[in-house]
């Protein structure tokens, strides 16, 4: 068990893809009630009282409404949830991009809480931590035992008080301490570099409220830099999605106006909607269009679209929207496999119901629900193979996952993945120090190389292993 632990914190990255849904904010309050079984709500009042009444310690009236709700929507599918109070707060810091904290990236590696990057201009930027920087302890917390949840609620905390980082620096081969005052914090859901003289790089992490704006913004730099451009490598990897209005904004900054990005299709009128390249489908409040900057080049220099197992959701539509299209060649790994859409509605002010309210279908009519996106070219992780693509959740692997017609339980991945993790507990048995993929963007990044290859027409080193996964089903 220690051992699958360990191995675990590794593909921590891929595994929680899909936990962010494709989102609308664009909700409003039904008037409307369906008919209500009595019988059956009968039968939830009285099991509530025998729970007040004969129930060996009181129990809160609030607290178990709140777990009746919860447990009803949980049995839905993996992604509709019920927003309490702290919940909904998170969400909306997950949406907007903005926390209170002291600005870094973080991972898991060995049980410790590994830097991957700080944020630009953050305390913890300024403070001088590096990506790569382990932490040992938070305050008088040791960090060894805790999971990533705990160790960013004792990270993040209220503006303007202090915490205090125990660090390693592996290169220094030293710990110090580090002193640092919280604030707000804006995620930069977007980063971008020039790889080589007319080749950019463009990471789209996730879609959040200025995930379009910061892309605009980082593409005009990019142009600034070398205002003849050659190439363009958009990267969606291990992007678990967001907002459904930045996925169509980015798809349309590629493509001609009009042309389809994404249709949806559920229960209520309101689920029926084809979403296309034009700023009426993506621009929220009334604002701008935040596309009318770039330059009109972007709609036609040559590009390549990174995935992985980790791209969902979003990243799904906006990958499928430019592979049907024909605009970009999509290279990596089969996607996760995500194609449905949660609405968030609210309760009250303070509580919501995020829950399915349609699947999403790419301009060709395909829906990608338990199967994906399959990339034009496949690529393995490195140039030694795929170390943890196996491993990695999906769609397919989730319990109460929307079923797909005529799907099958696919036996072969079942076995790859168990054979996968053995191999990695076997080499860590071995090593004690299991390689960790090298950072995405990086020189050693595999899969970059692969992209600018294909941009300039030179050979590609595809996989010779990867195959297509069919849509999977759960065995009744």
């Amino acid at each position: 068990m220690g051992g699958k632990l360990k191995v675990a914190g590794f593909i921590a990255l891929g595994a929680v893809a899909g936990a962010l849904a494709t989102i609308q904010l664009t909700a409003f309050a039904r008037n409307t009630l369906a008919p209500l079984p009595l019988e059956e709500l009968q039968q939830l009042a009285a099991v509530f009282g025998m729970i007040k009444t004969d129930y060996v310690e009181p129990v809160d009236e609030k607290k178990l409404i709140t777990d009746a709700i919860s447990g009803m929507v949980a049995g839905l599918d993996p992604h509709s949830q019920y927003f309490d109070k702290k919940s909904f707060k998170e969400f909306r810091e997950g949406t907007t991009g903005r926390f209170v904290g002291v600005g870094i990236e973080i991972g898991m590696e060995d049980g410790l809480v590994k830097v991957v990057s700080p944020i630009e201009g953050s305390p913890a930027f300024r403070a001088g931590i590096r990506a790569g920087d382990l932490i040992t302890r938070i305050d008088d917390t040791a960090v060894k035992g805790l999971t990533m949840d705990q160790a960013v609620k004792r990270i993040r905390g209220e503006p303007n008080t202090k915490i205090t980082l125990m660090l390693f620096r592996k290169s220094e081969s030293r710990s110090f301490p580090v002193t640092i005052t919280r604030e707000e914090i804006r995620v930069q859901s977007v980063r971008a570099k020039m790889i080589e003289p007319g080749y950019g790089w463009v990471r789209v992490s996730q879609f959040q409220d200025r995930t379009v704006d910061d892309f605009v913004r980082k593409v005009d730099d990019l142009y600034k830099q070398d205002p003849n451009l050659k190439g363009l490598v958009l990267d969606l990897r291990n992007d678990p999605g967001g907002l459904l209005e930045g996925a169509v904004a980015l798809s349309a900054a590629f493509l001609p106006a009009d042309v389809t990005v994404v249709s949806t299709n559920g229960q209520i009128a309101e689920s029926k909607a084809t979403f296309k390249a034009s700023p009426e489908y993506y621009i929220r409040r009334g604002g701008p269009d935040p596309l009318r900057k770039l330059p009109a080049s972007i709609k036609t220099i040559p590009l390549v679209v990174l995935v992985n197992e980790g791209s969902a959701s979003a990243s799904e539509i906006v990958a499928g929207a430019l592979q049907d299209q024909k605009r970009a060649t999509i290279m990596g790994a089969q996607t996760f496999g995500k194609g449905s859409v949660q609405t968030v509605r609210p309760l009250s002010g303070e509580t919501a119901l995020k829950i399915t309210t349609a699947r999403y279908y790419t301009p060709s009519g395909r829906s990608i629900q338990a199967k994906g996106i399959v990339p034009d070219v496949w690529l393995d992780e490195t140039a030694e193979g795929n170390l943890f693509a196996a491993l990695r959740l999906r769609e397919a692997d989730l319990e109460k996952h929307l079923a797909v017609p005529d799907e099958k339980k696919d036996e072969a991945r079942e076995k790859a993945r168990d054979e996968a993790r053995k191999r990695l507990e076997e080499q860590q048995a071995k090593t004690r120090d299991i390689k960790p993929l090298p950072e995405f963007g990086s020189n050693d990044d595999f899969q970059l190389a692969q992209a600018i290859n294909q941009l300039k027409g030179r050979p590609v080193t595809v996989s010779k292993a990867a195959v297509e996964r069919k849509a999977e089903v759960k065995t009744q």
